[in-house]
């Protein structure tokens, strides 16, 4: 894999270098917002309605702050070709897929509970899964907000790896993919898992998730962080919207098969 000769953590591309910083800069606001609310014990005295404010408090800021402050036609792009576009746009496709049939995996392999009885507005598979379980809508906005955070950081971190000054070979990248694949869905378990939401949300086998589930999960983003990065990589790259659409529908099949495979090889771990 051949590296570039100056190592940088950014883009060369100016508008992907400003998403990227710009949801950088957003990470610390959602993660306080969503501390807030289950430190105080929030999500079980507001409803559904409320619940679908938090989602929505998470995930718009992504679109609706950039068009009030990131004018790219000196650049020639309009608003729908800017990279935070793309970027919301390819996680959007790739977020419903991972909420509407990746969880049915969660809750028959891994042992993942959701408990929320005041909830009624629910979206999931019909076919895929027991159906034991349903997935409530406000996943998919808040999966918004945590899987930008994600692929952006993934980004990021790999493009300084691979612009380093060590040699970066065709073999080692597929682990470093993995390693910080595995790393965001450790965090995200341990972090989720906690005393603050255990009535509404946890595993029936925490330690074993963690340790093996985490892998489970991290295929989500071994299937996905390769395809994201290309996305306007290169300084003149833009992408289209459809060929963003279909990068994101490819991410999501290949993320179908590795879960199904890894279904079949490891079985349920409760």
């Amino acid at each position: 894999m051949p590296t570039d000769r100056t190592p940088r953590w950014f883009s060369e591309n100016p508008s992907k270098a400003w998403g990227e910083k710009f949801f950088l800069a957003y990470s610390p606001v959602w993660m306080t917002m969503m501390g807030l609310v289950m430190g105080l014990g929030v999500a079980a005295r507001i409803g559904e309605w409320g619940f679908l404010a938090i989602g929505l408090a998470a995930a718009l800021p992504l679109v609706l702050v950039p068009t009030q402050i990131r004018d790219e036609r000196a650049i020639g792009r309009r608003w729908y070709q800017t990279y935070w576009f793309k970027a919301n746009l390819y996680i959007a496709i790739f977020n419903f897929a991972a909420n509407y049939f990746g969880s049915e995996y969660f809750f028959d392999i891994l042992g993942m509970v959701y408990d929320y009885p005041m909830i009624e507005l629910n979206l999931d598979s019909t076919l895929v899964g027991s159906g034991e379980q349903r997935v409530p809508l406000i996943m998919y906005l808040l999966t918004q907000a945590y899987f930008v955070t994600y692929h952006t950081t993934a980004v990021i971190v790999l493009r300084r790896i691979r612009t380093s000054r060590i040699p970066i070979g065709r073999m080692l990248w597929p682990v470093l993919v993995l390693i910080v694949a595995y790393f965001w869905a450790w965090m995200e378990t341990k972090a989720m898992a906690n005393p603050w939401i255990e009535s509404q949300f946890y595993y029936r086998d925490m330690e074993r998730m963690l340790t093996y589930g985490s892998l489970f999960y991290s295929l989500y983003f071994v299937a996905s962080f390769p395809i994201f990065y290309r996305l306007d990589e290169e300084r003149d790259a833009n992408w289209s919207l459809p060929i963003t659409a279909a990068a994101a529908c490819t991410a999501s099949m290949i993320m179908m098969f590795l879960l199904d495979f890894a279904a079949a090889i490891f079985g349920p771990l409760t």
